[in-house]
Formats: C-alpha cells, sequence, structure tokens
C-alpha cells in the first residue's frame, strides 16, 4: 500500500500546472498554445519575457519535486524506494500532465527539486555539465539534452559514490540506477521535439551556405 500512496503523492503534486495556471490568471494566455507549447519555466518566461514570472513557475515546479520526496519521507517509513516512486511519478505527471490532456513540461526542474534531497550529488553535477555545454553551444536545450545524457553516464561510472551518498540510502546500486535511468528517460524524450527541431535547422542553414 505504501507503494501506491507514495507514488499517489508524487502523481498528485507533480501535475500541478503551475506555468498554466499562473498565465492563465495574471496574463490570460493559454499557455499550451503560446510559443513551443511547453508547460514550463522557460517557455513561461519566453512567451511572457517576464523574469519574475519565469522564476515563480521555476520555484514552484521545483518545490513539487521537492515536496514529492519530503512528504513520502515524512509518512512512510525511511526507505528509498518511498521517496524515489514519489519523485519518479512527479517529474512523470509534470511532463504528461494529466489535467491539460497529458502536455506538460519537460520535468528537469521537478527531477532537481527532487534529487536535492534524495542524492544531491546528482543535479550538482548535471548544473556543471549543463554549464559547460551551454558555454560552448549557447543552446539551452541542447545544454539540458547532453547535460542529463552525460549525467546518467557518470552515474554508471561511479553508482558506488551516488549510491554512498543518497539518502535514505537506496537497497542497491541497481535499483539506484533504475530509478534515475527511469527519470532521464523521461526527460530526455520530452528534449527529443525541440532536439530535432535544432539539428533541422542547422541542416537548413548548412544547406543554405552550400
Amino acid at each position: 500500500m505504501e507503494y501506491l500512496f507514495s507514488s499517489l503523492i508524487g502523481y498528485l503534486l507533480g501535475s500541478f500546472p503551475t506555468a498554466y495556471l499562473l498565465l492563465k490568471k495574471i496574463r490570460n494566455l493559454d499557455i499550451t498554445t503560446q510559443g513551443s507549447g511547453n508547460v514550463g519555466a522557460m517557455n513561461t518566461f519566453d512567451v511572457t519575457k517576464s523574469k519574475a514570472l519565469g522564476a515563480i513557475v521555476l520555484l514552484i515546479d521545483a518545490l513539487k519535486g521537492l515536496l514529492s520526496v519530503y512528504l513520502s519521507l515524512l509518512i512512510f517509513p525511511v526507505n528509498f524506494i518511498y521517496p524515489a516512486l514519489a519523485l519518479f511519478f512527479a517529474v512523470f505527471s509534470h511532463c504528461y500532465n494529466p489535467w491539460l490532456k497529458f502536455k506538460g513540461g519537460r520535468g528537469l526542474t521537478t527531477a532537481t527539486g527532487g534529487t536535492a534531497l534524495l542524492f544531491p550529488v546528482l543535479p550538482i553535477v548535471w548544473c556543471i555539465i549543463w554549464l559547460i555545454i551551454f558555454l560552448m553551444k549557447k543552446d539551452i536545450i541542447f545544454a539540458n539534452a547532453w547535460a542529463s545524457g552525460a549525467t546518467l553516464v557518470i552515474l554508471f561510472s561511479t553508482a558506488e559514490i551516488v549510491f554512498k551518498y543518497s539518502f535514505p540510502q537506496a537497497e542497491s546500486i541497481p535499483s539506484l540506477i533504475l530509478f534515475s535511468t527511469g527519470l532521464m528517460m523521461i526527460i530526455f524524450v520530452k528534449h527529443l521535439d525541440p532536439l530535432m527541431e535544432i539539428l533541422n535547422n542547422k541542416k537548413k542553414i548548412l544547406k543554405r551556405q552550400r
């Protein structure tokens, strides 16, 4: 029963459509039909050009992940699987929101909020890689995708270290890797479309230059 309830906690918190409700209330805009259609902080800023609104969405979306983990730890026995399930389903419902016809965000902010409690070393590594890639490519989507993929590779190669600093400590290294892989796969899939768009645009530019 704990598995079901921890999953439900994450799913309900993650499904709170922050950007949609905020823009509907303040600007009378449907963010799912504006800009990229993504229900997250980046599209909020792109559509409104407001750093304040983007920051509010970023903060609340991060809190969704953090609260999913925290409440699971508070309610259920201290066991890795419960907060891990809560975070997984928080990210899933954020990305495929049941209240918005399964449209949603890309999951990075919610995942970062939760992993900051579960194993803080992971978001730190992700942020470092993201910064390096962004400085090289000057593209947020590209940096998001590459940082997520590279972080997963690093996790595989340094699983014992991440396992040591996870809280609560995972039952085993394979369970930690399985959870992390599932989380990163959701995020990566949500970045596929914008990545393909970037690649197609680059191909068009190269053709014009020829």
